[in-house]
């Protein structure tokens, strides 16, 4: 019982000043956008995602190892990871440069974090429309890899419990195959310590591995998707 108090009392902790900092930063963000050009708007970004994984592991314990950094690309390309949690995607951006992150309509409405992610220019998507969010997928993200940036999916399409994979769809491999990049493969177990859908976040450490480069070389989308899929259920880190 006391155990199971203390985490709640440092979840909350890490949450009061996740939302401050979140606050503080979109808040100079929005003020300064005009004056930044796009590489220190993603730097600002990204320093803002370091600051809160930097708080997490001072509030909660959560600390991560990553292996197999040498195969992120300079290059645009599609990274395609399973999904857990909210600490991924804090990860990812401040991990790959640059990148456009995929996410939710709705997430762009949310006061201060919502409207200083806009400016960003993110792929955003309506999921309660599947066709349109597909078709939006494919010509949003071809637009920003020609632009020069990388785009993260999550193709199992929804947080997963941990210790699971779910059925990946074919949209990353579809995107990456209509704009001629490659694909790297990224797992993690990030849901142990942050898990889905829930306050209190669990002292340990996060395992990433980035996987080598998947080339398209004129193979189908649905070979290159169950590649990733398979490469990604053999290294799946589970404890």
């Amino acid at each position: 019982m006391f155990k199971q108090l203390i985490l709640v009392l440092r979840s909350a902790l890490f949450y009061v000043g996740y939302v401050l900092a979140t606050i503080v930063m979109s808040f100079i963000f929005i003020l300064l956008f005009p004056l930044m050009s796009p590489r220190r708007r993603h730097g600002f970004a990204a320093a803002w995602c370091k600051s809160i994984l930097a708080w997490l592991r001072l509030s909660c314990g959560v600390n991560y190892e990553i292996t197999g950094t040498d195969n992120l690309l300079e290059q645009p390309a599609v990274y395609l990871s399973n999904h857990q949690s909210s600490w991924e995607t804090l990860l990812f951006y401040s991990l790959i440069f640059p990148i456009s992150p995929i996410l939710k309509m709705e997430l762009l409405k949310i006061p201060f974090w919502g409207w200083a992610l806009r400016l960003l220019k993110p792929i955003a998507i309506d999921r309660s429309k599947p066709r349109e969010a597909a078709l939006s997928l494919l010509l949003q993200g071809e637009q920003r890899l020609n632009e020069g940036n990388s785009i993260i999916i999550f193709p199992e399409g929804t947080r997963s419990e941990p210790g699971t994979i779910r059925k990946f769809s074919r949209g990353g491999a579809s995107l990456a195959v209509a704009a001629d990049v490659p694909i790297v493969p990224i797992v993690h177990n990030a849901g142990y310590t942050w898990p889905a859908r829930q306050f209190i976040k669990y002292p340990g450490t996060v395992s990433v591995v980035v996987g080598q480069t998947i080339q398209i070389n004129g193979r189908s989308v649905n070979e290159l998707t169950e590649t990733v899929e398979q490469w990604t259920r053999e290294q799946f880190v589970s404890r």
